[in-house]
Formats: C-alpha cells, structure tokens, sequence
C-alpha cells in the first residue's frame, strides 16, 4: 500500500527507522519536518501493528524543533497554560481553537505578505516578513485575549471572572452537594 487516497503512508519500524512508501526510502525526522513546511500530506503508521501514529511522530518533530535551536515558538507560559488544559472540562475546546487560530493567523500572514509585496514590492524584506513583526504580535495578543475569553465563556469554574452572587450560588451548591456525599457516604456505612 503506497498510497492512501493521495496521501503519503510513512511506516515506522521498531528500530525507530521510518520508511517512506510513496517513494520507496527511509526518511527522517528532518525529511517529514520538510515534507510538512512544502504542504505534504503524509500518515504515520506502526509497521507492526498498523496504528496511526502520526500525532505522536508530529510531536516529535515540534520537539526537535524546538531544541535544537535557539528560536522557540512555544513560550513556557503557553506550555504550562497547554498542561493544565489536559484532564481538565476545556480539553475538548482547545484543540479546535487552537486549530481554528493556527488556521487564522496563517491566512492572516499570507494577507500580510500580498499587502506588503503590493505596497513594497517582490523584496527580500516582504518575502521574509521580518519587518512587521509587531503586526504579528498584535495579532498573537488579539488571539491570545480570544482564547481567553473563550476559556471564560465555557468554563463555569472560573471565579474571578464572576460576579458575586454567582460565587455566592456556586458555594451554596458545593456545600449542598458536600452534605449529600456525606449523606450518601452514612448510608454507605450503614450498609
């Protein structure tokens, strides 16, 4: 099976060594991050079991990436805000808000590269995009404040955002719930 429906099949053998199908090689790390920045689409499968991996191969990649040069994407203060996220009721939401960020801020740059090349013409500086790096920056802040805000309107748990008589009711129905596990626990006792 070399190709699924266009797309790439990457096995990946327990020697660790990955195997292209649609091109017949042994590829790396460093050849699926290329295939991913040309646009790409390749799975990853465990040539044992047939599994797809390609998540967990992804996440190898992105970290890689990030330690092998100085230039990082992910702060720590996103890594630790993306932690806490996992077991927790938002962990559902983030992964198609931040798709749906991603997904805005790459049709936001493509924008910003056609208005810089229309205002400045075909220059290294607009093929590049060093120069506006405080649009972006605006643009992170703008999705970072979204993200937040989304997080507030979905999760009920976050007091500071709350008036007071919510906090009020929200404690009235903690403590209601908490003499019920009592309750519940005599009867368990009991029994």
């Amino acid at each position: 099976m070399a190709k699924a429906d266009g797309e790439i099949v990457i096995k990946k053998y327990a020697n660790r060594r990955l195997y292209n199908t649609g091109t017949s090689t042994y590829v790396t790390l460093e050849d699926l991050a290329k295939m991913v920045k040309k646009g790409e689409e390749f799975t990853v499968q465990d040539a044992k079991s047939g599994d797809d991996i390609t998540h967990s191969v992804l996440t190898q990649i992105i970290f890689e990436q990030e330690s092998k040069t100085g230039n990082t994407l992910l702060p720590i203060s996103f890594l630790r805000q993306l932690i806490s996220y996992y077991g927790d009721q938002m962990q559902m939401v983030v992964p198609s808000f931040l798709e749906h960020s991603m997904k805005a801020f790459t049709e936001q740059q493509v924008q910003m590269r056609e208005q810089m090349t229309k205002a400045f013409g075909e220059t290294p500086l607009t093929k590049n995009l060093q120069a506006p790096i405080q649009l972006m920056e605006e643009q992170v802040k703008r999705n970072t404040d979204m993200f937040h805000q989304a997080m507030q309107m979905f999760s009920p748990f976050l007091g500071a955002q709350q008036p007071k008589e919510t906090k009020k009711a929200e404690a009235k129905d903690i403590d209601e719930l908490k003499e019920q596990l009592r309750t519940l626990q005599s009867k368990l006792d009991n029994l």
